[in-house]
């Protein structure tokens, strides 16, 4: 597949409401926070939002430089917080470094960094990100740190480690977060404090895209993935997909990997939701709910009426689009997602899981077994088993998920194999 940030080619009308919304609050140098259900495209419109020249000028709408720092949690193998601060101050200097600061500016904050692993010292990192972003406001620029996959960071934050992003903004009221996660920071992190300047965070909820850019992606990703669609079935893909990202991509990948095109509606609908790959995407969206939701999707599925009480405990999906409303009724989003809940809803206590291995499970089986007794480290899994996948990203919660089946598999067999986890690395296949 070709390679690059192939959002940058994207119309800058691409997904214009939530980039003039974004644009407003960098503005005013507001600390925002991106909400939108798991890999519904998120990144992807911050690849576009960062990478095209022309955003500043059309939706910040002044005339001061802007510095975007990108930084991707999904980077860090250890989901910690000296791990966190360090990917930081060297995101800093590779954005630092392709922009036109000073070259002695540009050393000086390299050097912080260097210094800073030489030594080790969490306060030392933290403060050198305190003045490296000062360095950068001195220079005339006004720095946006982009915290990608914030949720990762759920389980290690503490009230310390917001009062340290409360330092730095108070030092430097010029500089800007923005955070992005699945669900809203007080809900995802209770112990989330009300500091000076996170009482001010503004939500903005990504929804599953419009059908124009959808018509974007999939005209872009199509190159990509080598695939072509009869007119005819263009309409009912995108309704199928229904502006979810994750869907479309994974979509494209299955129409790749197909012998035979795909020629009527029935075959196309029928393939996309036994697809394993979606499934284990619609899953992994499944499970990120609480129990609440999960029942108010039930009963729209089924017709049933919500109650006042009910909506509001479950806000969460109507602020997503989990759940669209259409001349006053409600509907699911996405018919693959929509199939895989009544799926889900039939199975029952005492069904029997299957021996067999799924093809993603006897992928990662051989695997495994072909390196026994070694640690197989997550980035090799990924390689191994979702070749295909490995450009769009897999997230840690579909390698877990599918070791964890193999590992009730393997009990079921009565198999003396067993998976080891190895803390912050992979896993290892041991046994007889």
């Amino acid at each position: 597949m070709a390679q690059g940030i192939i959002e940058e080619t994207y119309p800058l009308t691409f997904r214009q409401e939530e980039a003039r919304e974004l644009g407003r609050y960098l503005k005013n140098r507001q600390g925002v926070v991106l909400i939108g259900m798991k890999k519904v495209g998120i990144s992807n419109f911050l690849r576009f939002f960062l990478g095209n020249k022309d955003i500043p000028g059309t939706y910040i709408q002044d005339y001061k430089k802007h510095l975007f720092i990108p930084v991707d949690l999904n980077d860090l193998v250890e989901c910690e917080i000296a791990p966190f601060w360090t990917l930081t101050l060297k995101r800093i200097v590779d954005s630092v470094e392709n922009s036109k600061i000073e070259e002695k500016v540009k050393k000086k904050i390299s050097a912080m960094f260097m210094e800073s692993i030489q030594l080790q010292d969490l306060f030392f990192t933290i403060d050198s990100v305190r003045r490296a972003l000062l360095k950068i406001t001195e220079q005339g620029f006004l720095p946006t740190l982009f915290f990608i996959r914030f949720d990762r960071m759920k389980d290690c934050v503490t009230p310390e480690f917001f009062a340290n992003l409360d330092g730095i903004k108070t030092a430097n009221h010029e500089a800007a977060f923005v955070f992005t996660s699945y669900m809203p920071l007080k809900k995802l992190i209770p112990s989330l404090p009300n500091t000076s300047w996170s009482v001010f965070f503004k939500n903005l909820y990504i929804k599953p895209a419009k059908r124009e850019d959808v018509e974007t992606i999939f005209n872009a990703y199509k190159k990509r993935f080598d695939v072509s669609l009869p007119k005819n079935l263009e309409s009912y893909f995108f309704e199928l997909v229904d502006g979810y990202t994750q869907y479309l991509q994974l979509s494209l990948i299955f129409l790749h990997d197909r012998k035979e095109s795909v020629k009527t509606e029935e075959s196309l609908g029928e393939g996309l939701s036994r697809d394993e790959r979606i499934n284990l995407q619609s899953e992994e969206l499944w499970e990120s709910l609480d129990d609440e939701s999960k029942n108010v999707l039930v009963k729209v599925i089924n017709s049933q009426k919500i109650l006042p009480s009910e909506k509001k405990r479950a806000l969460y999906l109507w602020n997503t689009g989990f759940i669209r409303v259409n001349s006053a009724s409600n509907h699911v989003f996405s018919p693959l997602f929509e199939d895989f809940i009544r799926r889900k809803e039939k199975e029952t206590n005492t069904k029997e899981l299957s021996e067999e291995f799924s093809k993603k499970e006897n992928l990662l089986f051989n695997y495994l077994q072909q390196r026994k007794n070694e640690i197989c480290e997550r980035e090799e899994i990924i390689e191994a088993v979702w070749p295909e996948e490995e450009e769009l990203g897999v997230s840690d919660w579909a390698i877990d998920k599918l070791v964890a089946r193999v590992r009730n598999k393997l009990k079921i067999q009565k198999n003396n194999l067993e998976i080891q986890t190895i803390k912050t690395r992979g896993y290892k296949l041991i046994g007889d």
